[in-house]
């Protein structure tokens, strides 16, 4: 796993296109439960973030990419390899978020945590923990 590339944030910039919110969600459902609770927390985090009016349009431009990249079928690492599969995908909404950290609000993180409760049942605080 050691020689797993990360997607840099422009990198990022061309798979904008591959945003829906239907994509973004259908595969968050089907595949929360392999890409694991911090995968899944971190693109409701930046969905959310996308849906707020405050956060500036450079940052939201970070976001649709990281999601886009998320949703892509075919990207770096297939999300069918056991265990890493997801770990390309994490490392770029991991990325996007450290980016857009400071636009992050409770609101986000409250709307983030009661979607993913509602797939996962009741979640605690050191499962969100992603920094």
């Amino acid at each position: 796993m050691g020689n797993i590339k990360k997607p840099t944030l422009e990198a990022l910039k061309q798979y904008v296109g591959n945003y829906s919110q239907s994509n973004l969600f259908e595969k968050i459902g089907k595949y929360a439960k392999k890409a694991g609770i911090k995968t899944a927390y971190s693109a409701l985090l930046l969905y959310y973030a996308l849906m707020d009016g405050e956060v500036p349009m450079k940052d939201k431009a970070i976001v649709l990419g990281a999601l886009g990249y998320f949703i892509l079928p075919v990207d770096l690492v297939p999300d069918a390899i056991p265990f890493a599969g997801f770990s390309d995908d994490g490392a770029a909404l991991l990325m996007a978020l450290r980016t857009i950290w400071s636009n992050i609000t409770e609101n986000t993180k409250y709307k983030a945590r009661t979607r993913l409760e509602s797939w996962f049942g009741s979640v605690s605080d050191s499962d969100l923990n992603l920094f």
